[in-house]
């Protein structure tokens, strides 16, 4: 049975490595919404996939870590209020690591389904509620702008994980072996 909250040593190389990927990512990968300080960030699919086969502990870790990398070499200081939301969203898509087993090979629609449903309700968690409240207290940002900001990370972060997160778990359910099919009598 698989343990939500475990740390192993497949966490930690994970986390480290996911972490180098959704910076890379959060810098490279971006498209622009119009909305100021709001992007299409293929990362959160990254992040998705990470978090659904390794936990939310490691889900978690690989943004807050990617975030603060990233804004920190980007910008010169983090942006705590979203680096925050980003932990929180990734952590939250992790939950789905106890329900999914792409890992031993399966990953139907079905399971494909119940992965959206957790991270569109994490996104919309951390980027309608988490981000915004937390630029208001802590940065005293204007109402208006940082519900927009919040309303359109969710959404956009909710479709790169739909597409990238679900691409790669399909993927990479398809190239592992499923769970008992090698057999010691061939």
């Amino acid at each position: 049975m698989k343990k939500l909250f475990a740390i192993t040593t497949k966490t930690i190389v994970a986390t480290g490595l996911g972490a180098a990927l959704f910076m890379l990512l959060f810098m490279y990968v971006k498209v622009p919404s119009g909305i100021p300080e709001t992007s299409f960030q293929v990362a959160y699919g990254l992040g998705g996939f990470f978090a659904a086969l390794f936990g939310p502990i490691a889900g978690g870790l690989i943004a807050f870590i990617g975030h603060a990398l990233n804004d920190s070499i980007q910008y010169g200081s983090p942006w705590w209020s979203w680096i925050i939301a980003s932990f929180v969203a990734c952590f939250l898509m992790g939950i789905s690591y106890k329900f999914l087993r792409a890992d031993e090979g399966e990953f139907s629609g079905k399971d494909a389904l119940l992965f959206n449903l957790i991270q569109i309700g994490a996104n919309v968690i951390a980027w309608i509620l988490v981000a915004p409240v937390l630029d208001i207290v802590i940065y005293k940002e204007p109402v208006n702008l940082v519900f927009t900001q919040g309303a359109t990370a969710a959404l956009l972060n909710s479709i790169a994980t739909g597409v990238v997160g679900t691409l790669l778990l399909f993927a990479y359910a398809k190239a592992r072996p499923k769970k008992g099919s090698l057999s010691a009598e061939e």
